[in-house]
């Protein structure tokens, strides 16, 4: 991910950084005493987050602090990954 400097500041997390303009606040949540955050029915149906789905959770830092966190289903996350390193596999076993 890169870092934006807007008015001499650092900020992260813009939907310009990922290239896409899709982005947007979707709901506020809480988070309980146990630390436990509930996703809202709404944006799990359009998801197709189901009981028992794994996420994988992927946080951006600035300045040692964590400033973004987002939750990826863990068989588009394997997807993406192979997706990456699939072409670079492929080169390190032709070399």
């Amino acid at each position: 991910m890169k870092l934006t400097e807007k008015d001499g500041n650092m900020s992260c997390c813009t939907p310009t950084d990922f290239g896409i303009g899709c982005c947007k606040v979707e709901s506020i949540i809480s988070v309980d005493e146990r630390g436990q955050m509930v996703l809202p029915k709404e944006i799990r149906d359009r998801a197709d987050i189901r009981a028992g789905d794994k996420l994988a959770v992927i946080s951006w830092e600035k300045d040692g602090k964590v400033c973004c966190i987002s939750l990826i289903k863990t068989e588009s996350f394997a997807e993406m990954i192979k997706d990456i390193l699939g072409p670079m596999m492929k080169e390190i076993i032709q070399e």
